[in-house]
């Protein structure tokens, strides 16, 4: 099983708007749109090309060739410059094989060699163990919980911040 992190590219499209709309949404931010159209993914392609290496880096995770999820560390504004927040997502059927593991892994070293970073933040709801471990097995280490920090579908959670220093910084 190859692992890979490439650049999201235009004809991507319809692979991006499969991705958005298979992905379980249960602790995924609401601003992503569902249905997931081919409009919003050339919304997101857009953005990503204006933003790419700039104040951001944004992959698609490919298994074999194939794209099974999206995964972003984004450089924060103001007095929070040197610090990125990451986010992504796995298709379903790819979970517990070790692959989120390993594009988190991948980006951070990108991220932190492009854009200037000394830390990147990650932010989970408590609840979601899975996203928690991939964390954890890359060196980040939980900071603090926000308690009751997450509406979402009627239900309220604590949120986990997570954080991950450059190592010259250590």
């Amino acid at each position: 099983m190859e692992i890979r992190l490439k650049e999201w590219q235009k004809q991507d499209r319809e692979g991006l708007a499969a991705l958005c709309n298979g992905a379980d949404r249960t602790y995924l931010t609401g601003r992503m749109p569902y249905p997931y159209t081919l409009e919003d993914a050339d919304w997101y392609l857009n953005m990503v090309q204006e933003h790419e290496g700039q104040d951001g880096i944004f992959r698609s995770i490919r298994v074999d060739g194939e794209i099974v999820g999206n995964i972003s560390v984004e450089k924060k504004k103001d007095v929070y410059g040197k610090d990125g927040e990451i986010g992504y997502l796995l298709r379903g059927d790819q979970w517990s094989k070790g692959i989120m593991t390993e594009a988190v892994r991948q980006i951070c070293e990108a991220a932190f060699e492009n854009l200037g970073l000394i830390r990147i933040t990650g932010l989970v709801d408590a609840p979601n163990t899975a996203s928690r471990k991939v964390l954890e097995k890359n060196g980040f280490v939980l900071e603090g919980i926000m308690k009751n920090a997450v509406t979402k579908d009627g239900k309220i959670y604590d949120l986990c911040i997570y954080g991950k220093l450059k190592k010259t910084f250590l």
